[in-house]
């Protein structure tokens, strides 16, 4: 089933932005909504993607402007909404988690009960966390219970939970996507993928807590937003799809990876440092179920998206070296 138009919440994000270029690209009209200003072109790859469609920008907070936000749906009437709004960082939800409470769970909520009761909505594209499972050594089905063990997980888990009930009570049109680690070009910079690259390339050192042994798939943001599209034109009503690359990697491993690329030595760049509370050891998804019913598949091997992150990082260095490096906590 094909859509023309669509919502994307939390749309300056990495994986929103890559989200909107593909979507303009392909003729759709769509309107993004962030609580922050649209910043850098290099971080918005449809600022500079040829594209056909059209796209209005509202900067608007879902936890502030609530009434005003539902009024520009409502006005818009997207067929398709995908939110990836939230509190996004594990380690930092110990300090403050009632905040990640608030965002991800109470305010997703209010909007939720105002969107059930639309006549227009066809798709809501839940973004969700392979975090809500807890650290698991084997390849999940997404039938796999939930154990989330920071804040920030148990705050995925609960609307998960909560757009559930909102599916079997009110037929919300809710599709649950669950993505391996993110990366690629335009990332935000204290990601693990360019923060390596950048560190690598001006002689810092990089933090690699707890060695780096906890293991991670990773997904380029281009397949990303293939899956969620084809998720929506495809995907069945209450139903959960995993999308993940078929190689998992330890930290060490990624950040070697890179070292190897840009032909730096690994401990010129790296310094142990303590593991992060709770930090969970492994998150392994099984994408069978996308692949098959989908048809998704990722078409950037690791090796060639870091290689397209890394010329990506060098063509922005001037503009990333004034730029805010670590990650920045908004209530």
């Amino acid at each position: 089933m094909e859509f023309e138009r669509f919502a994307v919440i939390g749309s300056n994000s990495y994986a929103g932005a890559s989200l909107v270029a593909k979507l303009l690209a392909a003729n759709k009209q769509v309107i993004g909504i962030n609580r922050s200003p649209e910043g850098s072109n290099i971080f918005l790859p449809y600022k500079n993607t040829p594209s056909n469609g059209s796209y209005r920008f509202v900067c608007a907070d879902l936890n502030k402007s609530l009434p005003e936000i539902f009024e520009i749906l409502d006005d818009f009437q997207p067929d398709v909404i995908v939110d990836f709004a939230g509190q996004g960082m594990v380690a930092e939800s110990w300090i403050h988690p009632e905040q990640w409470y608030q965002t991800n769970i109470v305010s997703k909520v209010r909007l939720h009960n105002l969107l059930r009761q639309t006549k227009w909505l066809k798709r809501y594209i839940r973004i969700s966390t392979p975090e809500v499972y807890g650290s698991q050594e084997s390849q999940l089905k997404e039938t796999w219970q939930f154990n989330p063990s920071t804040p920030y997980a148990v705050s995925h888990a609960a609307i998960d939970m909560s757009l559930r009930a909102f599916h079997q009570q009110y037929q919300f049109p809710v599709i649950f996507t669950r993505f391996a680690n993110f990366y690629g070009p335009g990332q935000q910079l204290y990601r693990i993928v360019p923060r390596t690259i950048i560190n690598a390339l001006l002689g810092k050192k990089l933090q690699l807590h707890g060695g780096g042994t906890s293991i991670r798939a990773f997904i380029h943001g281009s397949d990303v937003a293939d899956g969620i599209i084809r998720a929506a034109s495809m995907g069945s009503l209450g139903e959960i799809y995993h999308f993940s690359s078929e190689k998992f990697y330890s930290i060490r491993e990624v950040v070697e990876l890179i070292c190897q690329r840009l032909n730096v030595d690994f401990s010129s760049v790296v310094e142990i440092a303590p593991d992060r509370p709770a930090k969970d050891q492994a998150y392994l998804m099984d994408s069978s179920k996308a692949r098959t019913e989908l048809g998704w598949s990722d078409r950037y091997s690791f090796e060639s998206g870091i290689d397209e992150t890394i010329h990506w990082v060098k063509a922005s260095l001037d503009e990333i070296r004034s730029s805010q490096l670590e990650y920045i906590h908004k209530a």
